[in-house]
This record gives structure tokens, sequence and C-alpha cells, in this order.
């Protein structure tokens, strides 16, 4: 498997500096693996700029329909029972914009700077869900926790529940 990398100049122009032609197949179509890699990139680049103490932090980024990479990351509370995901930020900002979810990724960076990617949780992928199956999200490889996996909604959620209400999901989910 080739991996692909992304790195950001002086500048800030995301430069690829190993690209793939293998293409991700999932139910909202073909994603080219370069799309996939800057998503992962402006993940961690928010992360960095946001949290340049390298302390303990995440954020999460998603590929839209467009192409658009939407990035967020979620504020701390006094009380933790209302704290958010740091995926809300961008998926609200794919409702605005009116665009499908194609790739969602959260990471989290530990103290000492090892970055580690955290798969959806549940409420996350209820989220996800209403665009179909074939949302790719990534998940962690399990030698390595560092590296992004990146798999359909179908597959990190084989047994959706939602399935019992074919008339009130995207078709996908029941074929």
């Amino acid at each position: 498997m080739e991996v692909i990398e992304a790195q950001r100049s002086w500048s800030g122009r995301l430069t690829i500096t190993s690209v793939s032609t293998r293409i991700v197949h999932g139910y909202c179509g073909r994603v080219d693996e370069r799309a996939l890699a800057a998503t992962v990139a402006s993940c961690k680049d928010l992360i960095d700029s946001r949290f340049p103490d390298d302390g303990d932090h995440g954020a999460a980024a998603m590929l839209l329909g467009d192409g658009t990479i939407l990035t967020g990351t979620a504020p701390d509370a006094v009380n933790a029972s209302v704290e958010v995901c740091h995926e809300i930020e961008p998926y609200c900002g794919a409702y605005r914009l009116n665009q499908r979810v194609v790739a969602s990724v959260c990471l989290h960076r530990q103290l000492g700077g090892r970055t580690v990617v955290l798969s959806p949780c549940g409420v996350c992928r209820e989220r996800l869900a209403v665009y179909g199956p074939g949302v790719l999200v990534a998940v962690a490889d399990r030698r390595d926790p560092t590296a992004v996996v990146w798999k359909t909604l179908r597959d990190v959620l084989p047994d959706y529940w939602m399935t019992a209400f074919p008339d009130e999901i995207d078709a996908g989910w029941t074929t």
C-alpha cells in the first residue's frame, strides 16, 4: 500500500509529496486519494496552527462533494456534558453550503506530539449516515493508530438500525 504524504511549505501552501493513482470507491462515488490526503493534511494543519503548544488536542476535517475541505475543532466546556465532537463544525458547514459529505477524518494529537486517528463516535456515525453508507470515514490502522485507513460508513456500521425504516433513509442503506 502506498502512503500519500502532504507537506506545507513555509508559505502555507499544501504540497503532495507522494501521489497515488489509486481511487477509493464508495457509495458517494470515486474519490481520488490525493483529495483524501489533503483532507488529512488539513486536519493536521488545524491542530498544529490552532494548538501550537504541542499539547493534547484534536480536530476534524470533511471532504465535500464539490472538493471543498472543511475543518473544525471543539471548545472545552466547564461542564463536559455540553462539549461537542470536533466533527460538528465541518458537518454544520457542509449543511450550510448544501454540500454532500464525501469523507470525514478526526485526529487527536497526544502530549508529546503523536497524532492518532479516531474512528467516528456513534453520534458522528449517525450524523454522517444521512449522506449514505458510502461516506468514507478514517479509522486507525490496527497495527499503527497513527495511520489512516479509509472505510465506508457501511463497513463501520454494518447493522445500521435505520434499515428497519427503509422509506426514511438513503436507499443505499437497504441495497
